[in-house]
């Protein structure tokens, strides 16, 4: 296993969705010794901190289809220059949430370095809803529209190009609560997507399996995972916003996180929407932190 330079970055926001709490997300992974982990698995760990994440501002106009635009622009610009930085300086950026909506910046951060960045986001939900066709103007549910450069120009053009990946480069796992204006962009850009469905028919190794060599076939440059715990199933991971029955299983979510390890494609990656005003003794940033364990190399013999 390649040692890694690992640079951590917190992003404390959840001005892209509406239930508070998801903003001590970064805080609750370090708490449950992300750290002291990667440095037992013999990686050096740098933790920047987190970005600076300003108060909201009260409005008189309100975009009911882009809640907190503003807010969501802000931290995405901020994270986008930092992950940018972490990257021109040879470094592993592993990003911690924060809601979803930080992905925005993340891929415009990690944009400018790959010709063909590949990209495995593993979630309950698509992420792929816009203004017109969101049905709770929440921008957690918009980030991957946004990185292929579909949506509210002001979030396409962070960092002043777009898109940031490639529609071709992306594999959704897990999901299994997509939108129908979502559907129709996943047919339209040839998304490829494996919902439950197929993890259980399947199996977890077969998923992944067939998702690295459709990256490999590809030729992408870099490999990003993007890591929603409520692609977990709510029994293991229950202090998330918008939890969905019938996900993953603790053993499929580690086993995929082995595979991807194993890959030695991964050059990037985040894990968010970890809320511990909603969880059982920190538990679900346990498991992120049990699941960023087995991301990164540790075996148990």
């Amino acid at each position: 296993m390649n040692k890694k330079t690992i640079s951590i970055i917190g992003v404390p926001t959840d001005y892209g969705q509406a239930r508070r709490g998801v903003d001590m997300g970064p805080s609750a992974i370090r708490y449950a010794g992300v750290v002291e982990r990667l440095e037992a698995i013999g990686h050096t760990v740098q933790d920047q901190g987190d970005i600076r994440v300003s108060q909201k501002l009260v409005k008189a106009a309100i975009d009911k289809q882009l809640l907190n635009l503003e807010e969501v622009i802000d931290v995405s610009t901020s994270l986008a220059n930092r992950v940018h930085e972490v990257v021109a300086e040879k470094k592993f950026p592993l990003v911690f949430g924060g809601d979803h909506s930080i992905a925005i910046g993340t891929f415009a951060g990690l944009g400018e370095h790959y010709k063909n960045l590949g990209v495995i986001w593993f979630d309950a939900h698509a992420d792929l809803n816009t203004p017109d066709t969101t049905p709770s103007g929440n921008i957690h549910g918009m980030p991957l529209a946004v990185s292929i450069g579909i949506g509210d120009e002001r979030l396409v053009q962070i960092r002043k190009y777009a898109p940031k990946i490639k529609s071709k480069n992306i594999v959704i796992i897990g999901a299994r609560s997509v939108d129908p204006g979502e559907r129709e962009l996943i047919h339209e850009q040839g998304i490829k997507v494996y919902t439950m469905h197929e993890i259980d028919r399947l199996g977890m190794t077969r998923v992944m399996e067939n998702a690295l060599a459709y990256l490999k076939g590809l030729a992408v440059d870099g490999l990003h995972l993007s890591l929603d715990l409520d692609g977990l199933d709510p029994l293991y991971t229950p202090g998330v916003g918008t939890p969905v029955p019938g996900g993953m299983t603790y053993r499929e979510s580690h086993l995929a996180m082995e595979m991807l390890q194993e890959s030695g494609m991964l050059t990037s990656a985040e894990f968010v929407e970890v809320n511990p005003i909603l969880d059982e003794k920190n538990k679900t940033a346990d498991v992120a932190v049990a699941l960023i364990g087995s991301l990164f190399g540790e075996t148990l013999v």
